[in-house]
């Protein structure tokens, strides 16, 4: 761990790493706090609950998959941060199952791939807009995931696409949306991401060999 850290704080301080634990038990987990790691992403309902019940640890939880609105009342008092925000029935879910503003990411999808969820780009600003009414929902930043493929310029750009639409959303200065944050980037591309400004990167396979970033 000390290495990929020093290896992004080479490229830009202060990002964060969000260890994806899917595949790994509470035990491995808790190896990984022990390390030092102060973020855990999970993108299950049911791994997050199961860890949440063995770990107690003064770390920040992530649900970093695609949620569904029937299971928010069993996930949303259990995370500090939700990365797949993409759909107003969601939000509407939220608002009505939790009970203090919650730290939220809009997902966004960049390479318009039909596989990906997410909004697309000229929806977001709209879309964020709209949130104004639902004072338990806090949009932090933004989430992408690159296209599967080597091409490292595809996935530079989309990358550059994400950081950009942030920048354009923090200048509007809405109070619930201060959308500082970017998170992006898996265990293939993080320097990548890095490079092109991302505060959080998801690792799963190059940290705690768990397969799944998502």
């Amino acid at each position: 761990m000390d290495r990929l850290t020093d290896e992004l704080d080479e490229i830009q301080s202060g990002i964060r790493i969000i260890a994806v634990t899917k595949n790994v038990g509470a035990d491995r987990t808790e190896e990984a706090i022990r390390a030092g790691i102060r973020h855990i992403g999970e993108n299950r309902a049911e791994g997050l609950i199961e860890k949440r019940g063995k770990i107690d640890a003064d770390v920040s939880w992530h649900f970093i998959g695609s949620l569904q609105s029937r299971k928010v009342k069993d996930v949303i008092h259990l995370i500090d941060f939700l990365h797949s925000l993409d759909r107003k029935s969601l939000a509407k879910e939220i608002q009505k199952r939790a009970e203090r503003p919650v730290n939220c990411f809009v997902q966004v999808n960049v390479s318009g791939e039909q596989s990906k969820h997410g909004l697309a780009p000229e929806a977001v600003i709209p879309f964020i807009k709209e949130l104004e009414a639902y004072d338990k929902i806090r949009v932090i930043g933004l989430m992408t995931m690159a296209p599967n493929t080597d091409d490292e310029q595809k996935i530079r750009q989309t990358f550059a696409g994400l950081k950009k639409l942030q920048l354009e959303v923090a200048s509007l200065g809405l109070p619930y949306a201060p959308c500082t944050e970017c998170s992006m980037g898996m265990s293939n591309d993080y320097r990548i991401a890095a490079e092109e400004g991302a505060t959080f990167v998801r690792i799963g396979t190059a940290l705690v060999g768990s397969e799944s970033e998502a």
